[in-house]
């Protein structure tokens, strides 16, 4: 280990989930190599903390050490008086990558993990939209006329749809899954979700989709309905930044949420700012173009799609653009 003076932006291996419906374009958007598999890769796990998954570092004198271990020896010096003797991060950032589309599915709250049991975890999501091929759609959130015997009703049918908010997807959009919120991501989606440390989904339809083995994938219809918050009716998009201007901007994506808030910083020059050890760690995700994240000698590069983890007491830093035109960023603290 290291002072906790000398901690530095911190950027991990990824953990690549193979998923029946995965898709491409981690690597052909990202450039990825990815590891072989029998079933295409749906999803990189960027920075997670569970038993089961653990981010490794990758990068500067704490190579191989994980996330997990450094929560250990580091405290609030790296997560922020908001999370002393916090036991493991309290976020999880995944890239998803939907070739087919996901199963429709919801999240409990505090409220329903209490009444299911079975080690239930509430879990919030935002997801922000890096690319989408065309036609690609997010279905999120109840329709406004659909009741409660409606959506049951139609749960094993196509007609589902009807019963949903269905938007067309756009790069820049972002969406906000409150828990409780029903929702699938569509095919050719690329995003990248941010959400509270979390493995709780109950799939309520797989649209009839059947594993390698011909048998349909498990249900969790009873869970399901039990966790879905048929009272909010609320849109979950955020429509994206419209066009492009000469100097840096700032615009607020996620700022009402308990659990993470998330700028969305359009770059064109250096763009400086500071973590608080008396608040939170940031995270910088470079969207559609490489950056460089830190200052004087603690730098860290991340390219399109990677993720890095900045310590609370590290202070100042900049983030410095490494493409022409607008680079887009976020950036997120808890």
């Amino acid at each position: 280990m290291i002072n906790s003076s000398d901690l530095y932006p911190l950027r991990f291996e990824p953990l690549y989930k193979p998923v029946i419906w995965g898709g491409d374009q981690l690597s052909s958007v990202l450039g990825r190599k990815l590891p072989e598999s029998s079933d295409p890769i749906g999803e990189s796990w960027e920075i997670v903390d569970r038993e089961d998954a653990r981010s490794v570092v990758a990068n500067g004198s704490l190579k191989g050490k994980n996330l997990h271990e450094l929560i250990g020896e580091y405290g609030a010096s790296l997560l922020g008086s908001n999370y002393r003797g916090a036991k493991r991060f309290p976020l999880l950032v995944k890239l998803i990558d939907a070739g087919q589309r996901l199963s429709l599915q919801v999240h409990p709250d505090a409220e329903a993990c209490r009444r299911i049991g079975n080690g239930a975890e509430p879990k919030t999501e935002m997801w922000y939209i890096v690319s989408a091929k065309p036609g690609a759609k997010i279905m999120a959130g109840l329709n406004p006329r659909t009741t409660r015997q409606q959506l049951i009703s139609s749960i094993d049918s196509p007609d589902v749809e009807v019963n949903l908010q269905v938007f067309k997807s756009e790069p820049g959009d972002a969406y906000f899954i409150f828990s409780g919120t029903i929702h699938a991501i569509g095919e050719g989606n690329l995003l990248l979700e941010i959400q509270q440390n979390s493995d709780t989904t109950y799939r309520i339809s797989d649209w009839g989709r059947v594993g390698k083995d011909g048998k349909p994938r498990q249900i969790h219809l009873k869970e399901g309905i039990e966790s879905i918050d048929f009272a909010n009716r609320t849109s979950p998009r955020i429509t994206g930044v419209s066009g492009q201007a000469s100097h840096n901007r700032k615009f607020p994506v996620i700022n009402r949420c308990p659990f993470f808030k998330v700028d969305d910083l359009r770059l064109v020059a250096e763009w400086q700012d500071t973590t608080d050890p008396g608040g939170s760690f940031h995270m910088i995700s470079a969207v559609n173009a490489p950056v460089e994240v830190g200052h004087d000698k603690r730098v860290t590069r991340l390219e399109a799609g990677e993720t890095c983890l900045i310590p609370a007491c590290f202070g100042t830093y900049i983030v410095k653009p490494l493409a022409g035109g607008e680079v887009t960023v976020l950036k997120t603290t808890a």
